[in-house]
C-alpha cells in the first residue's frame, strides 16, 4: 500500500519506488520539494538552499519572496512574475491570490472528480491539500494519489468560492511542477492529419516553450502531454518525467527557464478562450493530470503510462478483453455502397476469419457525399432498403459481430435538425457561421442538444442488434458562441462542451455496456485519456500507410498502449500516400494494435487472400499479448530508415518481435537487434527459424534479423520461453 506521511512542516506521498514531497513554509505556503526515486526521509534545507531561501523555511514575502520560491500551485499577481497556475480575478478588476495552507488529510482509495474523467480504482492514497485566501474567500483543495502499481502521481484541484463576492477564474491549471535546474529536453507529440503524434524533441532554454490547442479538443497538431528528460535520456536509459492530461479539449503544455535556471512544467486547460465566473458557493474542478518519473528513459516512462491506461483509466468490460478483429467498409466503398455490396464484403470477411463488421458513414438521411446530413440518424432506405436492423442480422448470421459510425456531435447546414433547430449548432449571434467539412458544431453546454445527442444514438442502439460504435468527430471550433450563455459566462463555453460530450458518454456507458465504443477525431485528433475513459479504442490515424503508421504507432505509445490503439490493414495504392507495400509488412505493423481491415478483401488476389487467412489466424493466436503484454521500443523511424518494437506477455514467456525497413540499401548488415523486457533465466525458441537463445543473451547481444528485400520489408517473430 502505498504511504501519505504528514508533519507539520512536511507531506511525503510514496510507494516502493517514486517519493513527492511538498514542504509547508512559513506563513503557510506550500512549496514543491522533490519528486523522483523513492527515499526513506526527506531534509528540506538544501532545497531551499539551492532555490535561495533559509534552510529553516521562512521567506520575505513583502519582497517578492515567491518569485524564487518552488510551490505547489502558484497564483499570478503578488510577487511571483513567473506563468502562474492560477489567475483568479475579483469584482474590483484585480487579478490575484494568495494561497495559505489550512489543512492535510490523507485517506485510502482514489478521489474522484464530478462531471470529469479521472483514473480510478486500485490500491490508491488520496491527500487533500487545503489551502485558501483570507481576502477574496477562493478555497483551493489540492488532490494528489498515488498508486501502488504504477508509478503515477495524479493531480486535480476543486476551486470553491466562499467569499462574498463574484469571482473569476482565467486560468486554472492542472499541474505545476518546480525542478531546480534547466539541463532537461522538452519532448512532445505533435503533427497534423495523417502525421499526428511525432516526437518532437527539444533542449530548454531561458524562457517559455510550449505546445497547446484552442481548436476545442486535443487535436492533431499537439497532444496533451509533455516530457522533460535529460540531455543524455534515450529509450532504456536516462531520467525522464512525463505528464499528460486527463481531458479532450483545449489545453496547454508548456516549461519554463526561469532568471535562476529553474525550471516549471504546467499542464491543464488552455486559458486563451477560458474564463469561468465562480459565485458565492460555487465551485470547479480542475481536469485531472497525471505524472511519472523514470529512470529507465523513454521506456520507462511508457511503461507506467500504460499501466495506469490499463488499471485505471479504461472501464467496463473491455477494460482487459480481446479486441475483435474488424473489417471497416470505409475505404472499400467510402459513400457508394447498397446492402447487397456490404453484405459480399461482410461474407468474404467472415470466410478469411474476421470478427466483425462495421458499416461506416453515409448510412442515413441523402448522405451521398459529406455535404448533408449530420444529425438526420434515420436511415437511408435506397442503400438499405430492409433497415439497419435487417443488415445487422444477416451480418450476425454470418457469425460477424455488426458495428456502425456516428458522428453525433455535428450538424450539416443541410439537415433536417438544422433546419428545425438552427439554435442548436455553435455560433455567434449576429455572424454567418463557418463551415468545415459542410458542417458545425451541436452546442453541448445546452441541456437540450445533450438529450437530442443522447437519444440519436440510444435510439439507434435500443432498436437494432449493433456491437461496436465508431464515435467519429471531424472539425475543430470556430464561431465560439452560444444562444444560451448568458455573456458573463461565454468564455466557458469550451469547457462547458467537454463537460456536456463526458456526461452524453457517461450516459450512453452505463446504457450500453456491451457496446464497444472507439474514439475518432479525423483519425487521431482526440487521441487522449479523456477519451479513453469512455471509449476503449481509439482510432490511431486515418493514414493507414504501414510506413508512415511506424512512426505514428511509435510517438502514441510514448503515452498509450497496444489495445488502445486501432491499426488496421488497408487497401494498396494507399488512399492516403500512394504508397505499394506488401500485406505481411503491412500486417506486422498493424497487429502491435486493435487490429482490422480498411479494404475489400474481394478484390485481393487469392495468394493475398490466403496471406490474409494466416495473418488472422497467427494474430488471434497472439492477440492476448499483443494487446497487453509490454511494450518495447527498439529501434525509432524518427532516427533512421528502420522501426523495431516488441510486446512481451506478462509472464514474459511468449513475445512478438516486430521489425520493418522503410527503404531496401545494397551490401547492407542486418542490425543487431538488443531485445528488452525477456526473462534472463528462459530459454526463448524464435518459432519461425527454429533458433534458440537465452534470454540473458537476446538482452545483451540481441538477435540479427534477416529483412527480404525490397523497399518496405518487414519481419515479424513470435518467441516462445521455456
Amino acid at each position: 500500500m502505498p504511504e501519505i506521511i504528514i508533519t507539520p512542516t512536511q507531506i511525503h506521498l510514496r510507494n516502493s519506488h517514486i517519493s513527492y514531497v511538498i514542504g509547508i513554509l512559513e506563513g503557510g505556503i506550500a512549496a514543491h520539494l522533490y519528486f523522483g526515486r523513492r527515499v526513506e526521509r526527506f531534509c528540506a534545507a538544501s532545497v531551499l538552499r539551492r532555490w535561495g531561501l533559509p534552510a529553516d523555511g521562512s521567506l520575505n514575502l513583502q519582497n517578492c519572496g515567491l518569485n524564487h520560491t518552488p510551490q505547489e500551485y502558484p497564483a499570478c499577481g503578488l510577487g511571483d512574475m513567473r506563468e502562474g497556475a492560477l489567475i483568479v480575478r475579483s469584482a474590483d478588476g484585480t487579478a490575484s491570490a494568495d494561497l495559505r495552507f489550512v489543512s492535510a488529510e490523507a485517506e485510502e482509495g482514489k478521489y474522484s472528480l464530478p462531471g470529469l474523467p479521472a483514473s480510478y480504482g486500485g490500491e490508491a492514497m488520496t491527500l487533500r491539500l487545503t489551502l485558501r485566501d483570507e481576502l477574496t474567500g477562493l478555497e483551493a483543495q489540492l488532490l494528489y494519489a498515488i498508486f501502488d502499481d504504477c508509478d503515477i502521481i495524479a493531480r486535480s484541484a476543486i476551486l470553491t468560492n466562499h467569499g462574498g463576492g463574484e469571482l473569476v477564474l482565467e486560468r486554472a491549471a492542472s499541474l505545476c511542477l518546480e525542478l531546480r535546474d534547466s539541463r532537461w529536453d522538452l519532448v512532445t507529440l505533435s503533427g497534423d492529419w495523417a502525421r499526428e503524434r511525432d516526437v518532437i524533441r527539444r533542449r530548454l532554454t531561458p524562457g517559455e516553450m510550449s505546445v497547446s490547442s484552442i481548436r476545442g479538443a486535443s487535436s492533431l497538431l499537439a497532444s496533451p502531454f509533455a516530457a522533460l528528460a535529460r540531455p543524455e535520456t534515450r529509450e532504456a536509459a536516462g531520467e525522464v518525467i512525463g505528464a499528460a492530461l486527463v481531458y479532450s479539449g483545449s489545453f496547454y503544455a508548456g516549461a519554463e527557464v526561469g532568471s535562476r535556471d529553474a525550471t516549471r512544467l504546467m499542464l491543464g486547460l488552455n486559458d486563451r478562450h477560458f474564463a469561468w465566473l465562480l459565485k458565492p458557493g460555487e465551485r470547479f474542478a480542475v481536469p485531472e493530470a497525471v505524472l511519472t518519473w523514470s529512470d529507465g528513459g523513454f521506456d520507462g516512462m511508457s511503461a507506467q503510462f500504460h499501466r495506469l491506461c490499463a488499471a485505471h483509466i479504461v472501464r467496463g468490460r473491455f477494460a482487459h478483453a480481446e479486441r475483435p478483429i474488424l473489417l471497416n467498409n470505409w475505404e472499400a466503398t467510402y459513400f457508394d455502397f447498397d446492402e447487397n455490396k456490404l453484405l459480399a464484403i461482410a461474407e468474404k470477411a467472415a470466410e478469411v476469419g474476421v470478427e466483425l463488421f462495421v458499416l461506416d458513414d453515409g448510412w442515413f438521411g441523402h448522405r451521398d457525399a459529406d455535404n448533408s446530413s449530420l444529425g438526420d440518424w434515420t436511415v437511408d432506405a435506397r442503400k438499405l432498403p430492409g433497415g439497419l436492423k435487417n443488415l445487422a442480422e444477416k451480418v450476425h448470421t454470418l457469425g460477424l459481430k455488426f458495428g456502425l459510425w456516428f458522428e453525433p456531435e455535428m450538424i450539416s447546414p443541410d439537415s433536417e435538425l438544422y433546419r428545425a433547430h438552427p439554435e442548436y449548432a455553435m455560433q455567434i449571434r449576429g455572424r454567418a457561421p463557418i463551415e468545415s467539412r459542410n458542417q458545425l458544431i451541436l452546442d453541448l453546454s445546452r441541456a437540450d442538444v445533450r438529450d437530442f445527442v443522447y437519444h440519436a444514438v440510444a435510439d439507434i442502439l435500443s432498436a437494432n442488434p449493433i456491437d461496436y460504435v465508431k464515435w467519429d468527430m471531424n472539425r475543430n471550433f470556430t464561431n465560439v458562441g452560444s444562444l444560451e450563455l448568458a455573456p458573463e459566462r461565454m468564455r466557458e463555453l469550451p469547457h462547458r462542451y467537454m463537460l456536456g460530450l463526458y456526461s452524453v458518454l457517461e450516459r450512453l456507458q452505463a446504457d450500453f455496456p456491451d457496446v464497444l465504443f472507439e474514439s475518432c477525431a479525423s483519425g487521431g485528433g482526440r487521441f487522449d485519456l479523456g477519451m479513453l475513459y469512455y471509449m476503449p479504442q481509439t482510432w490511431c490515424s486515418d493514414n493507414t500507410d504501414a510506413l508512415s503508421r511506424c512512426r505514428i504507432q511509435w510517438g502514441t505509445s510514448m503515452v498509450f498502449p497496444p489495445f488502445a490503439m486501432g491499426s488496421h490493414v488497408s487497401a494498396v495504392p494507399n488512399h492516403q500516400t500512394g504508397r505499394v507495400t506488401p500485406i505481411q509488412t503491412r500486417a506486422n505493423v498493424a497487429m502491435s494494435g486493435c487490429f482490422g481491415f480498411e479494404l475489400d478483401l474481394n478484390k485481393l488476389p487469392e495468394e493475398e487472400i490466403e496471406a490474409v487467412r494466416a495473418i488472422i489466424a497467427r494474430v488471434k493466436r497472439l492477440r492476448k499479448t499483443l494487446l497487453y503484454g509490454d511494450f518495447h521500443r527498439l529501434l525509432s523511424p524518427f532516427e533512421g530508415r528502420d522501426t523495431a518494437w516488441i510486446t512481451v506477455s506478462q509472464d514474459r514467456r511468449e513475445a512478438v518481435l516486430m521489425f520493418t525497413r522503410d527503404l531496401s540499401q545494397p551490401d547492407t548488415d542486418e542490425p543487431m537487434l538488443t531485445l528488452r523486457g525477456l526473462d534472463p533465466a528462459l530459454t526463448y525458441t524464435v518459432l519461425e527459424t527454429g533458433e534458440t537463445y537465452g534470454g540473458d543473451e537476446l538482452m545483451s547481444s540481441g538477435l540479427c534479423v534477416a529483412l527480404p528485400q525490397g523497399d518496405a520489408a518487414s519481419v515479424s517473430l513470435t518467441l516462445l520461453g521455456a
